[in-house]
């Protein structure tokens, strides 16, 4: 499996405060049968003033790290990026990184407000080249009122990428129900684990892969973990990437989403 978001370079953001604790989170990935992690720290300005090539020295020093730890895993940069007005000229000039310097880029909106021009702000990204990879819409706030504009984005050409612990419910029933729907609806691209702590939010995704399993189907869940995240670290086309397919009509566990529970949709 392959994490493309993972807050694990020790004492760069609110992720792994420390070395121990960020080799304690690289053990427990390797463990969990994570193969790759994307290295992705917040670039949000005036609060975490990340860089491209700051975020590569972090990542040098930690393969040491591994290294030396006898810890089998491979690191990749990336960015937990926020919407700024000049994003794509700082893209461009080598400040802000894509996923391991992909067309792909890791995009986070705000999380208690709608952000204005969302639409249009992704539009712009996609004609400079470069493919947003939305992440854990499930958990906005302000999901409820517009879900038809992820729905858009999708139909746009962005990616979906869902937080492992929200389908397994690690962050409570409202974000597992928009998981849920999402995966049910087809809008899902991509599990990543989204992880901060060993403990708190720790980097596990096959728990999630299997409860993925049990809406889409296995071949999917397979194409949410490894399929679509090795294409995008290997800087496929979009249009080369597997279509994101919803809840199957078949399934020997039946989808618990809310409105599979109502209507008996399968």
């Amino acid at each position: 499996m392959i994490d493309l978001h993972c807050h694990m370079l020790p004492g760069i953001d609110d992720g792994a405060p420390d070395r121990a604790v960020a080799v304690a989170m690289a053990r427990c990935a390797a463990n969990d049968g994570i193969t790759h992690v994307a290295c992705t720290p917040h670039i949000y300005p005036g609060l975490y003033d990340n860089c491209r090539d700051g975020i590569l020295r972090h990542i040098e020093a930690f393969r040491a790290v591994l290294k030396e730890e006898g810890i089998d895993l491979q690191l990749v940069v990336g960015a937990d990026t926020h919407l700024t007005p000049d994003l794509i000229r700082d893209i461009r000039a080598g400040l802000i990184p894509t996923l391991n310097d992909t067309r792909y880029l890791l995009f986070e909106p705000p999380h208690h407000v709608a952000p204005p021009r969302l639409e249009e702000s992704v539009f712009n990204l996609l004609v400079a080249g470069i493919v947003p990879v939305v992440t854990h819409p499930e958990r906005l706030s302000w999901i409820e009122s517009n879900y038809e504009t992820f729905e858009r984005l999708v139909d746009a050409g962005a990616l979906m990428q869902i937080t492992a612990g929200s389908v397994t419910g690690r962050f409570g029933g409202r974000p597992k129900y928009w998981a849920e729907r999402m995966l049910e609806d087809g809008m899902v691209h991509l599990l990543a684990t989204d992880a901060h702590h060993v403990d708190k939010r720790p980097p596990l995704m096959r728990e999630a892969r299997d409860a993925a399993a049990a809406i889409v189907g296995d071949e999917e869940a397979i194409h949410l973990v490894l399929t679509r995240p090795r294409m995008i670290l290997d800087n496929r086309p979009p249009d080369e990437l597997p279509e994101a397919i919803g809840a199957i009509m078949e399934s020997p566990v039946p989808p618990t989403g809310f409105w599979s529970r109502l209507f008996g949709k399968g």
